[in-house]
């Protein structure tokens, strides 16, 4: 699972650098990301079960409604 943070980036499992994942949302809400090009953006409105095909570096708490997120790479 992803814990929302604004100022940590999600954890590489191979203990490497992220250099982006794609998400699962498992709990539908907005979800405030940090892009792997630098981009700051907020999905509005995600659905539950949906797969979020971004390369993503960090999941921000402000502004992020949704839960059970999971990083996959």
């Amino acid at each position: 699972m992803v814990t929302p943070s604004d100022t940590v980036d999600i954890p590489n499992p191979a203990n490497g650098p992220n250099t982006g994942c794609v998400l699962y949302v498992g709990s539908g809400g907005n979800v405030r990301v940090l892009t792997a090009g630098g981009d700051d953006v907020v999905f509005v409105g995600v659905a539950s079960g949906t797969f979020l095909p971004v390369n993503v570096l960090r999941v921000f708490s402000t502004n992020t409604g949704a839960s059970q997120i999971i990083a996959l790479w």
